[in-house]
């Protein structure tokens, strides 16, 4: 089992592969800017590396952008608490600025890491299983293959099979044949694994997000991985069962959109 504290250095390890700068920049109080650099390891979302992405874990921020965007950037930050930097109106200015090199910001991503314990659910999927008949179904990789394309699950899957960063295991909750909850995991590297979750819009509010979450977690441990979650700012119902599945707020990101 991972300690909180080794979950945490090893999350700053994995961010100072994504943004180029070293593991101990996050702990720092100056801002640390520096050009983004496609390094081995790093998570791949996209082909190539953002023009400009920006992470915070509390402390700082650290800005991968090319060098003529550093003095501008150095100059925003003055006089500004790093963490507001992320602000609505703090990042309009960006997107200014942004616009003169034909880029957009996207949307920002808030980021959890799982306390660094293994939960007994057992009596939570028994009450579930015996309320509603249903049956919970786990999913190896070579499992995983029929689930593409399925448009209730875009959450829980890749849209199609990524070698950079495959759907290794899912977990599901099946009633009469029908997979009405499905949570699933992306080896996004080799020790993080990403949770995603999808449950069928009538089964919502009962629970099932929670105990999926929950379960994948556990077993994401069992096999040696760091499970992580993630969302975005408004989709209050994900951040309920993040929090409720054992996860806390350990990162946000965010980066322009390519393409």
């Amino acid at each position: 089992m991972f300690e909180k504290v080794t979950i945490e250095s090893e999350l700053r390890k994995m961010l100072a592969l994504d943004f180029n700068c070293n593991a101990d920049d996050f702990d720092k109080k100056e801002n640390i800017i520096v050009v983004p650099k496609e390094l081995p390891g790093r998570r791949e979302y996209t082909p190539k590396k953002a023009f400009f992405s920006m992470v915070t874990m509390g402390r700082n921020v650290v800005i991968n952008a090319p060098e003529e965007m550093h003095e501008w950037l150095v100059n925003w930050g003055k006089g500004r608490e790093s963490i507001w930097l992320f602000e609505h109106h703090n990042l309009m200015e960006l997107e200014g600025e942004l616009a003169k090199y034909g880029k957009r910001l996207w949307q920002s991503h808030h980021m959890f890491l799982p306390k660094a314990r293994m939960e007994d659910v057992d009596a939570l999927v028994e009450r579930q299983k015996t309320d509603a008949a249903l049956e919970i179904r786990w999913f190896e990789q070579e499992d995983i293959q029929p689930l593409y394309g399925r448009e209730e699950f875009p959450n829980a899957l890749c849209d199609c099979f990524k070698p950079e960063r495959p759907d290794v295991l899912a977990v599901g909750v099946v009633q009469e044949g029908q997979i009405i909850g499905l949570a699933g995991c992306s080896a996004d590297t080799k020790l993080f694994w990403q949770i995603g979750i999808d449950v069928l819009p009538e089964w919502r509010g009962k629970g099932i997000a929670t105990m999926l979450v929950r379960l994948l977690k556990n077993e994401c441990f069992r096999r040696g991985a760091i499970p992580f979650y993630g969302t975005s700012l408004s989709n209050l119902g994900s951040w309920h069962v993040a929090l409720g599945s054992g996860f806390y707020p350990a990162w946000v990101e965010i980066a322009t959109r390519e393409g």
